[in-house]
């Protein structure tokens, strides 16, 4: 399981807004194997965090390139997944590492739903002359989705702006946290405050018919936390993005470690996006 809540918006109104405010979790096995965020490739080109899994090794949940690429994942809620599906994790490297649009990126892998379980990916470009962000989940629309500018949007593991209660709650508090004047650190701070909340919200039947037959009732109860906790299970890897009107980037990762979760990393980037 995992959380998106998103902020965008290409052309703000003042100069010391974002293009992007992006807060995210990954929920994981605390023992699969994976990497922090960091570079990678010859270039140094792209940020993410990667997956080490036997098999699955360099696929991601979250990254962004400094060519202005970006592309988040999440899995959709669903029952027991086909073993012999393609690895979702590829989805977003892949698109790092394309020369592809991210409207045509989505409509090629939409061809190529059928091929993986449940997922929705977010896919999004950041150039001088126009942003653009898509949406693409192979259990809804059969067509990719170019998302309206200004918009404040929450995925969860549902199709997008499924209204699943920790997902209403969790958008509620960071839409309010977007409403104060604050410096980056400080918006930073406050959205990993978000991530970091583990009141459930229950009962939630939109959620729970989701998972029904699949999960049991003490698993789904976890679940409906913006963060999750349960034994062995839960968020791993809190991420925030932001991205200004000049294409400056700052990237922090917090991230769980030796499968403790007492026990954690923070580590931020910062670098300037370039269109070539």
């Amino acid at each position: 399981m995992c959380i998106i809540f998103f902020k965008f918006d290409p052309r703000p109104a003042t100069k010391n807004a974002y293009r992007l405010i992006l807060a995210a979790n990954r929920d994981e096995i605390y023992n699969r194997p994976s990497k922090a965020a960091d570079f990678w490739g010859s270039s140094n080109e792209i940020l993410s965090g990667l997956d080490l899994e036997e098999g699955k090794e360099g696929g991601s949940w979250l990254g962004i390139s400094k060519r202005g690429k970006l592309a988040a994942l999440t899995n959709y809620m669903e029952g027991k997944p086909n073993p012999e599906a393609l690895g979702r994790g590829f989805l977003v490297s892949n698109f790092l590492t394309d020369n592809l649009d991210s409207y045509s990126y989505l409509r090629k892998v939409s061809s190529e739903g059928h091929l993986y379980n449940g997922f929705n990916l977010l896919a999004a470009d950041f150039k001088t002359n126009e942003d653009m962000l898509c949406y693409y989940g192979n259990k809804g629309s059969p067509e990719p989705i170019r998302l309206k500018p200004a918009g404040i949007y929450g995925l969860s593991n549902s199709l997008l702006e499924t209204p699943w209660r920790k997902l209403q709650y969790g958008k509620s508090l960071f839409t309010s946290v977007l409403s104060k004047a604050l410096p980056p650190d400080g918006l930073v701070q406050e959205l990993l405050h978000i991530l970091n909340n583990e009141e459930l919200n229950t009962p939630d039947p939109l959620q729970e018919s989701q998972g029904e037959g699949h999960y049991s009732k003490s698993m789904l109860r976890a679940l409906s936390a913006v963060c999750v906790r349960s034994p062995g299970y839960g968020t791993r890897t809190n991420t925030v993005i932001l991205v200004d009107t000049e294409g400056h980037v700052t990237f922090t990762e917090r991230t769980m470690l030796n499968c403790n979760v007492s026990q954690w990393s923070t580590n931020s980037f910062h670098f300037k996006i370039h269109d070539s």
